[in-house]
């Protein structure tokens, strides 16, 4: 009998300490009284278990709330009655918290938990440090975001750019509205240009820059700044928000970079900003691309479905139509806009009068002429081969992407062709959505002849061609069909 008592007792606190963890997570005014309910229930178990309702505890016991007075004055034969009343008291409980919790449950919720479900994925830390990368030194996590992430509960934009083009990120953020992990090449005096661009951004502009960005900064071991302060000490002053921001009309030609004739090492940008993201989904662009707005929470609510093309066992990305604008327009904010901008003209596929081919998405015609829907979807599963062997796409993807080749620079061009080529062998899915689209800052872009660039561009395909490609082959292997 006592065994039994006692066994009895175990599994009442079991689930009281279970029942109680949810009435904690979920609260409001029906759950408090629930919880108070519980509390005192678990309170008269206790009373029970150290005693045979000796006199001196009799009255104490009776007090305890919604505990019916044939239970707390039991004697030894009216024990059994007692467990079964208790008994009723955690059921109707449970009850009434379950239908508490079930009312409360936020959809969003349920979504974030399938994403993490369906994912596997670890959340990662936001720690700076200061590390080597092969010719570079880079302060990751320098100047880091307010908020942080576990890894399902949204995607990071992966950027990278120089102080000149940080005009971009508040309107990519008043789009995104989501972390941003970007990476800033800061050789030598643009250094401290560089500082002074994010306390302005942080101090002199919107929240969002605060909240939501977190920034890295990178330099040739050859152009290291004559002053490099700590993580911890650095912008501990506020920014004069009378001055004007260090990146209006900067010209390229008082910059150092431009001075000390370097290249712009885009790929080393690329990286740091994608490996140190904390979400499992990355969006790794351009600061000049601007998204169409809800793409993140549409995103994640389609992968919680996790039906058709989701669930093939290749490995996929997610690749997103690309348009610009003319410079007296504005960003399209839905592709019932967007179509309407390419009928009329003010909205071109993207490079179309620089590279048409290197943005030629498949069903790029079909994509167009579709409607704007509900949500987002796959619209497409397209190959990077055939007519699209030379495919630069730009794509929701994760971690476990090949990353880019840092020996390839900006002013050579080709510098996304390898990881295209290795996204090939690997026989990636590319899952075109419905209805997301990047569109570049105003302004159609025109074919520039530059020679200096076409030089470098012959010396990097002589790169690619003898001693990049060569390599992946060996790492990733052949596949008929697949091209850098």
């Amino acid at each position: 009998m006592f065994t039994n008592r006692r066994i009895f007792y175990l599994k009442c606190v079991i689930v009281i300490a279970i029942l109680y963890l949810f009435a904690y997570i979920f609260t409001n005014s029906n759950t408090s009284d629930i919880i108070r309910e519980l509390q005192q229930s678990g309170r008269n178990l206790a009373a029970l278990e150290h005693q045979q309702t000796p006199p001196d505890h009799v009255d104490s016991i009776r007090n305890l709330q919604n505990v019916p007075e044939t239970l707390v004055l039991l004697p030894e034969e009216k024990s059994e009655k007692g467990y079964e009343e208790v008994n009723n008291i955690l059921t109707t409980n449970s009850t009434k918290l379950v239908s508490a919790v079930s009312a409360s449950e936020d959809p969003r919720v349920v979504v974030l938990n399938k994403v993490r479900e369906v994912t596997k994925c670890l959340d990662k830390p936001l720690i700076p440090k200061i590390q080597q990368r092969g010719d570079y030194w880079v302060l990751y996590n320098y100047v880091r975001a307010e908020k942080r992430y576990k890894c399902h509960e949204t995607i990071t934009y992966t950027t990278h750019a120089d102080y000149s083009f940080l005009d971009n990120l508040v309107p990519l953020l008043e789009r995104w509205k989501g972390p941003v992990s970007i990476a800033l090449h800061a050789p030598g005096t643009d250094f401290a240009s560089t500082l002074d661009s994010i306390a302005y951004l942080r101090d002199c502009t919107s929240p969002l820059v605060k909240e939501f960005v977190t920034f890295h900064v990178y330099f040739s071991t050859k152009h290291v700044p004559k002053q490099v302060p700590r993580h911890d000490k650095v912008l501990q002053e506020a920014f004069n928000c009378s001055q004007i921001s260090p990146f209006f009309n900067v010209s390229t030609e008082q910059m150092y970079k431009t001075q000390k004739k370097l290249l712009y090492p885009v790929n080393v940008g690329r990286n740091v900003a994608r490996e140190t993201a904390q979400t499992h989904y990355i969006l790794p662009s351009d600061i000049e691309l601007y998204p169409s707005p809800t793409i993140i929470q549409q995103f994640l609510e389609m992968i919680a479905e996790n039906v058709g093309p989701l669930l093939s066992k290749n490995p996929k990305v997610f690749p997103l139509h690309l348009f610009e604008v003319s410079g007296n327009q504005q960003v399209p904010d839905n592709k019932t806009v967007l179509k309407e901008m390419l009928v009329n003209g003010t909205a071109l596929p993207f490079h179309k009068k620089l590279c048409p081919g290197c943005h030629n998405v498949p069903k790029s015609k079909e994509w167009k002429e579709a409607n704007e829907t509900k949500g987002l979807h796959v619209f497409h599963v397209g190959k990077r081969m055939g007519n699209f062997v030379h495919w630069e796409p730009i794509f929701i993807g994760t971690h476990a992407d090949p990353l880019y080749d840092e020996r390839l620079s900006w002013e050579g061009k080709s510098d996304k062709m390898t990881q295209g080529y290795a996204l090939c062998v690997l026989d990636y899915d590319f899952l075109i959505l419905d209805n997301a689209f990047l569109v570049h800052k105003p302004g159609i872009k025109v074919y520039k002849k530059d020679s200096k660039r076409a030089l470098l561009a012959a010396k990097t395909n002589q790169l690619i061609k003898k001693i990049i490609f060569p390599e992946l082959k060996v790492i990733y292997g052949v596949k008929k069909g697949c091209a850098v």
